[in-house]
């Protein structure tokens, strides 16, 4: 298994802790992994007799279980295309971390509130058609639900729209491990404001310690930093170029999150 280069090494003795069943205690060979969680999650790594444990996962959905960051952002390309307008990608990114998006650039070229809701709607179903059409599996995802739930109670905090969400999992099966999915509509205030997080860990029933946060963007970690959350981002690369030191921890691939979380290789 790669383990993280960028996470520090846990000192020996320590053992991981989460809800179900004990694990026994850790090898040198894990030490990679568990470094990533020393620094920020003492609840995952601990010493002792602390009795903080990981119970939770609150998963984002886009870029993080699905493939679809990048034909979100074509969609809207597409739909300014077809008003004579570029979308910058630099740009979008950059908007995309602040919560903003496509429109930002359709208003300040002078696009009127008119013209972007009937914009949003053609985005909308360029967007639906590549969901139909592309692929967006992410390898190793469903095994890796698999392993986690038996260890750890697991749901989806999301941006996406109902419409969408249920149009991407139509036929795939990593909703089966979920005790809930929060979608768009079911928050007001959307990431990054901690608001949807912080919704996951009342409907949970959890305080902060007990959980954890899988993001790939700057605008989902920024989330679960300021609900409070530790957040552990993986490697997305339309989402690479952004902001994530504030991660608690970075991973290549959803597939280490397991040593992570549950220590083996």
């Amino acid at each position: 298994m790669h383990f993280p280069r960028n996470c520090k090494i846990a000192r020996n003795g320590h053992r991981l802790h989460v809800s179900k069943p004990p694990l026994p205690r850790i090898s040198p060979s894990l030490h990679g992994v568990l470094g990533c969680l020393s620094r920020t999650l003492p609840g995952v790594v601990t010493t002792g007799e602390d009795q903080d444990v990981k119970k939770y996962v609150l998963f984002d959905h886009d870029g993080v279980l699905v493939d679809t960051e990048y034909w979100y952002y074509r969609a809207g390309e597409r739909a300014l295309a077809d008003i004579g307008l570029t979308l910058d990608k630099a740009r979008y990114l950059r908007d995309m971390s602040a919560g903003a998006g496509t429109w930002a650039q359709a208003r300040a070229a002078g696009v009127d509130e008119p013209t972007i809701n009937r914009l949003r709607e053609v985005r909308n179903g360029y967007y639906q058609q590549y969901l139909r059409t592309e692929a967006i599996e992410i390898e190793g995802v469903v095994e890796t639900l698999a392993e986690l739930s038996r260890h750890v109670r697991m749901a989806i905090v999301t941006t996406a729209k109902r419409a969408d969400f249920e149009l991407i999992h139509e036929r795939r099966q990593i909703r089966r491990f979920m005790d809930f999915v929060l979608v768009r509509e079911d928050y007001r205030l959307a990431k990054p404001h901690p608001e949807p997080y912080l919704t996951g860990l009342q409907r949970f029933g959890a305080v902060k310690a007990e959980a954890l946060v899988v993001e790939d963007s700057a605008r989902g970690l920024n989330s679960a930093v300021a609900a409070g959350v530790d957040c552990v981002v993986v490697h997305n690369a339309f989402t690479a170029g952004q902001d994530l030191s504030r991660a608690s921890c970075r991973i290549g691939t959803l597939a280490e999150l397991r040593g992570v979380i549950l220590g083996d290789v």
